[in-house]
């Protein structure tokens, strides 16, 4: 595999886990000391141009995150497998779980966006494809998606983690892929279980935008509010973010 990941755990049940858009698989480290190693193995993914794969060349697109991730499960004997993503990552996993008909025990999809994608207006056009040069962009985006209440400098970790992990190419183009790509009509009517986090202070994906997608289209998904956190759970609440996690893929085992 030429592909970077990381594994944790020795379980017999394996989670694939996509990151979101800013930065690697270090979004999830909070959640490290209260994961379940004996029941679950998880492998966290990072993407083309992203943290263990920043140097591996892409198209940095749904399609290829996709792929990318089947071909892990493929290497590490996974028949089947438990999908968990994060914001652009909780697109790529419905796109995996298309491309892997019958492969997919559950999804848990963590304030992710549809399969829609999300389309920007003027101003957010603006806003969000100068974050790939602006890190005060980057900072108006994850203040704004995490409720405008939380210290700066957690917010600067993150603008920091974001630009450190990522390649500036490979940045803007994942923006494109997660507000352009649009494979709604193919997810419609999915049966594989899933669970929609959403936080009670993300301005942007909201419990409304989830009931309107991810609810109305899919027969088998279930919708849960973190409570006391925006758009980056893992971080803000990360023992009730792998509490119920951690709860659904059991149901779903």
């Amino acid at each position: 595999m030429t592909i970077g990941y990381e594994t944790i755990g020795a379980g017999g049940e394996g989670v694939i886990v996509l990151h979101g858009w800013f930065g690697d698989h270090g979004v999830f480290a909070p959640t490290l000391p209260f994961i379940d190693t004996d029941s679950f193995t998880y492998a966290f993914v990072n993407y083309r141009g992203y943290g263990l794969s920043r140097d591996v060349a892409g198209e940095h697109t749904m399609a290829e995150i996709a792929s990318d991730a089947i071909a892990i499960a493929n290497e590490l004997s996974w028949e089947r497998f438990h999908l968990i993503g994060h914001s652009m990552g909780g697109m790529a996993v419905q796109r995996v779980a298309l491309d892997a008909p019958g492969r997919v025990k559950s999804i848990v999809a963590v304030t992710p966006v549809p399969a829609s994608g999300v389309p920007l207006d003027e101003d957010g056009t603006a806003l969000f494809h100068g974050a790939a040069d602006n890190d005060d962009n980057r900072r108006m985006i994850i203040d704004f998606t995490t409720g405008n209440r939380l210290t700066g400098r957690w917010i600067d970790e993150r603008v920091k983690a974001s630009r450190e992990t990522t390649t500036r190419d490979a940045f803007a183009d994942y923006l494109i892929a997660w507000t352009e790509t649009d494979f709604a009509d193919e997810v419609k009517g999915m049966e594989v279980p899933v669970l929609v986090l959403y936080g009670e202070h993300d301005q942007a994906l909201t419990a409304d935008a989830m009931k309107q997608t991810f609810m109305d289209w899919l027969p088998n998904a279930e919708l849960m509010m973190i409570g006391n956190a925006g758009h980056y759970p893992m971080q803000e609440a990360p023992v009730d973010y792998v509490t119920k996690t951690e709860a659904f893929m059991r149901e779903n085992a």
